[in-house]
């Protein structure tokens, strides 16, 4: 069964910055592309970063390129999000997500 665990979220101020992780298990973990998305209150959810380590492929929204970094650490079948200089526009809870499969998400809530 495949399994997806965010944490990390929490409250900060505009500017500063947090990092996200994800813990994975039941499938091959270093040969599968990875996702971030987030929904913030009221809105659909958006896709924030994606990493496929079998063609080498990192990819961002316009909206966290830049300020965000995706990776993923095979050996402990993790995937973490740095996010820096966080804005209030970022605030959503965020989920990662494999395939069809999204484990439940994280908090980040960005506000002065």
């Amino acid at each position: 069964e495949v399994q997806l665990q965010a944490f990390g979220g929490g409250l900060v101020q505009p500017g500063e910055s947090l990092r996200l992780s994800c813990a994975a298990s039941g499938f091959t973990f270093s040969s599968a592309a990875m996702y971030w998305v987030r929904q913030a209150p009221g809105k659909e959810f958006e896709w924030v970063a994606s990493i496929n380590s079998a063609i080498d492929r990192i990819t961002y929204a316009d909206s966290v390129k830049g300020r965000f970094t995706i990776s993923k650490d095979n050996a402990k079948n993790t995937l973490y999000l740095q996010m820096n200089n966080l804005r209030p526009e970022d605030t959503a809870v965020y989920y990662c997500a494999m395939g069809i499969t999204r484990g439940q998400g994280t908090l980040v809530t960005v506000s002065s």
